[in-house]
């Protein structure tokens, strides 16, 4: 599983593409949504990426999970464009885009390790060498960033459990400071790693980063204060 337990496990079609043609397919996939502008077209590319999960071997659960994050965007973007743009067919079209990328998006992200990723967004990187960019750097930041997400969902649901295990309700404001400590705290913990192995001199150690085998977790929930 990749590091921010996105990527599922498989042997489908799309797990044994690489992901630069992946990628590329989303690409002009979206390129050739915009330009078409066309609610049929846009409605078969909803979809054929909802056929698409099953045939690859990902369970349709995963596109209904998207959907259902997805869902209330989509209503107000549909009520939006009928009640104030009079124009209700634009906004299936939309909602059908914006559905069929998201959904596509996802697959390959559910089917391409991070590691891949990276190395991919590192290669790109290599020809603004000459201008004075580092690869290494690139994909080093690519990876910290990638690394943050869970840890910022990891400390609201620490600090959630901290401030349920006080007794507390109805006054939601107070999980943004423990929120905001516990992430500073990390950010801490993390420069001193980074530190520590020399990376802030030398980023050839980046695969050590990716593994985020030393990084910092969240505190636990009982030590939260708000």
């Amino acid at each position: 599983m990749s590091v921010i337990g996105l990527y599922v496990p498989g042997t489908g079609p799309l797990h044994r593409i690489a992901a630069a043609p992946k990628l590329l397919a989303l690409l002009v996939i979206g390129a050739a949504l915009l330009i078409a502008a066309n609610l049929w077209a846009a409605l078969g590319a909803l979809a054929v990426s909802l056929v698409l999960y099953p045939a690859v071997g990902l369970h349709p659960r995963r596109a209904l999970g998207v959907l259902r994050v997805l869902w209330p965007f989509l209503l107000a973007i549909g009520v939006f464009q009928t009640l104030f743009a009079g124009a209700w067919e634009e906004g299936v079209r939309l909602c059908a885009q914006l559905a069929a990328l998201v959904l596509l998006a996802n697959a390959v992200t559910l089917t391409t390790r991070v590691r891949e990723m990276l190395d991919l967004f590192e290669r790109l990187a290599r020809p603004l060498r000459r201008v004075g960019v580092n690869p290494d750097r690139v994909a080093l930041v690519l990876a910290l960033t990638i690394r943050s997400i869970p840890m910022v969902a990891t400390a609201w649901q620490a600090a959630r459990e901290g401030y349920r295990a006080r007794g507390l309700s109805g006054r939601p404001h107070l999980l943004v400071v423990p929120v905001i400590v516990q992430l500073l705290r990390m950010a801490d913990a993390t420069g001193e790693a980074l530190v520590a192995r020399g990376i802030d001199e030398d980023t050839s150690t980046r695969e050590d980063i990716r593994t985020h085998e030393d990084l910092p977790t969240p505190a636990d929930p009982r030590t939260c204060r708000d």
